[in-house]
């Protein structure tokens, strides 16, 4: 047993390091927590999660999650956000489908969310009182899992650890007014996120789909983007350093319209899985 947990980890931490593109095996990470006790991190295998102990995001060369050996039904913990980021990037106007007249810019168009704005899959999108146009943008989210300044394209999926389905939910009539996309974009709630972090895939080539009370209304593979996956952590990097954790929306395909409490999003990438969140009026 022993050997095997031993084994277990050194292929935990070699996840870290070796480049998404290089790694053939597809892995779930799920983030939860049982009966309000400590987020803890597992691996999704169908409905059940087999718990690790530590941090996923930890320097490998340091210490790096080993399993426990106790696993647990999906269906018996809450599931958090994928991970607990210190920064939450995104990319705009990244498909050709969703510029509409414009021209594709010379480089990333970037803004910021707030770590406040994430929810987990499940949770409820909080619509506030003032709002009156908010709508739902799919996208793929990148997950760094090493420190990046400075990276270089050839280098840079070497810095993402692995990908999550997000909703960049927008508050249209905010975005339009505002000097800056604070409330716009930025708003509790407005980041929902998961359900798994999902390693081993093909980041640049998968498809997304929204759907809006179960009606296709986003469907766009990420091959499509304007900006590749490695292309987006590259120019980031220049002027922000990146961390371990932190999250990269890489932007929505085709159009989008406004949604109303009741209304339930969700938002499935081939291979991560669906990200379901229900409407609900503030007060």
């Amino acid at each position: 047993m022993r050997a095997r947990t031993r084994l277990f980890a050194i292929l935990v931490a070699v996840a870290f390091v070796v480049p998404a593109t290089a790694r053939q095996a597809v892995t779930k990470y799920v983030r939860y927590s049982m009966g309000g006790g400590a987020a803890t991190y597992g691996i999704l295998e169908g409905d059940t999660i087999r718990e690790l102990k530590g941090d996923l995001f930890a320097d490998p060369l340091v210490s790096s999650p080993t399993p426990t050996g106790r696993r647990v039904k999906l269906a018996e913990v809450r599931l958090l956000p994928p991970c607990d980021p210190k920064k939450v990037i995104a990319v705009g106007l990244n498909y050709k489908s969703h510029l509409g007249t414009q021209q594709p810019a010379a480089y990333p168009g970037l803004f910021a969310k707030y770590p406040t704005s994430l929810i987990a899959h499940g949770d409820d999108i909080v619509i506030p009182p003032d709002a009156k146009n908010v709508h739902y943008e799919g996208e793929l989210v990148l997950v760094i899992g090493k420190r990046a300044k400075n990276v270089s394209v050839a280098n840079a999926k070497a810095h993402v650890f692995g990908v999550t389905a997000g909703n960049d939910v927008s508050e249209r009539d905010w975005q339009r007014a505002d000097l800056q996309w604070f409330r716009a974009k930025a708003t509790d709630t407005f980041g929902p996120l998961g359900p798994a972090i999902v390693t081993g895939l093909n980041y640049d080539d998968l498809l997304l789909e929204t759907r809006l009370n179960g009606e296709v209304v986003q469907s766009q593979r990420t091959k499509d983007l304007i900006f590749n996956t490695a292309t987006i952590v590259s120019y980031v990097s220049r002027y922000v350093t990146l961390e371990p954790g932190d999250v990269i929306f890489t932007g929505t395909p085709g159009t989008t319209r406004a949604f109303k409490a009741g209304d339930v999003i969700e938002v499935e990438i081939e291979g991560v899985g669906v990200l379901r969140n229900k409407a609900v009026q503030g007060s």
